[in-house]
């Protein structure tokens, strides 16, 4: 296996200006991540496990450490990459799969799922069959790939968001609570997704308020859990999970 993350005491926190603090996410994080490993990160609400996925995404910077991805080009620490840099790599070889979609107007379901593969250079007519492929196997409704899924239900919207998401194989892919509000076909075509790009040779980083969903997949834990934590912090740093948004 070749290595693909290499994390290095990477710590992240909030300045909480009107109570004048600073809340800590996570402190002194360090793993790698071989190609084709999933890692499943745990932990007690707050305990940074969806800020720790966002600042590998590079949406926060962290306050210190190193996250060293080899990509395709080599070696780069995304914590202070520059900004095209990271921007290049999240269309070509690190994804993100959060829970909710962020669509844009009068675009349709399937053009929004299909345009990562354009992106890549794939013909306009293979990519939108591609695209039609995997709404189907997510189960959206076949009337609804023309249609624009600013206007589907919350269900509708996130099936869409896991066909745009893992149409295109990455080296990296993050997943952030990507079963939540699915029913349990698509959880299905979640996991044989997943299996298939995980035997292709991708790492994934995950969490899931089921593990149990993805059992068969984990290689390794990582419990994010502080050993003591004060309540006043452990509530702050619920609220800054629970209102992060990803962008």
């Amino acid at each position: 296996m070749s290595l693909i993350l290499d994390v290095r005491a990477l710590s992240k926190g909030f300045t909480m200006h009107h109570l004048g603090t600073r809340v800590d996410a996570f402190h002194d994080v360090s793993f790698v991540l071989q190609a084709g490993e999933f890692l499943l990160l745990k932990g007690r609400n707050g305990a940074g496990k969806s800020t720790l996925l966002r600042t590998l995404y590079r949406s926060y910077l962290a306050a210190s450490g190193q996250i060293l991805f080899h990509s395709s080009h080599g070696e780069i620490d995304l914590v202070r990459a520059a900004d095209v840099d990271v921007t290049f790599l999240r269309r070509t070889e690190i994804g993100f799969v959060t829970q909710f979609l962020v669509a844009r107007p009068r675009v349709s379901a399937e053009a929004l799922v299909a345009e990562p593969l354009q992106r890549a250079g794939r013909a306009p007519a293979e990519a939108l069959d591609e695209a039609r492929h995997w709404l189907q196997a997510f189960g959206v409704k076949r009337d609804l790939w023309p249609a624009y899924p600013t206007t589907f239900s919350g269900g509708e919207q996130q099936k869409v968001n896991l066909a745009r998401a893992l149409i295109l194989p990455q080296r990296l892919l993050l997943l952030d609570e990507p079963t939540a509000s699915l029913d349990a076909s698509a959880r299905a075509a979640l996991i044989d997704r997943l299996a298939d790009l995980k035997s292709q040779g991708t790492a994934m980083i995950g969490v899931f308020h089921h593990p149990g969903d993805v059992a068969a997949l984990i290689d390794r834990e990582i419990d994010l859990t502080p050993d003591q934590i004060p309540e006043q912090t452990q509530n702050m740093a619920e609220d800054m999970e629970r209102t992060d948004v990803v962008v």
